[in-house]
């Protein structure tokens, strides 16, 4: 790990901490949903749904409940952190 001090992390480092061992669940629109999944997909507008992402921002899963997403994490053997 590439550090310039003893507190900072460059970019990188902190893109590739965690991957494979964490991630964490985001709500997203549906405009973000079609971007991820692509346009063939029918998703209604009024839905609110939520992505399960690698620690890295690598989208893994979209569910359409926040619990499902998180349940998800675990499946994969992913520990789910809360994001602020």
């Amino acid at each position: 790990m590439t550090q310039t001090s003893k507190d900072q992390f460059s970019i990188n480092d902190l893109a590739r901490f965690g991957d494979g061992v964490l991630a964490y669940v985001k709500a997203i629109s549906v405009a973000d949903a079609k971007n991820i999944i692509g346009e063939a997909e029918e998703i209604p507008d009024n839905i609110k749904l939520f992505c399960l992402f690698s620690a890295n921002g690598t989208p893994l899963a979209i569910s359409d409940s926040q619990t499902s997403a998180v349940a998800n994490a675990f499946e994969h053997d992913l520990e789910p952190i809360s994001l602020h």
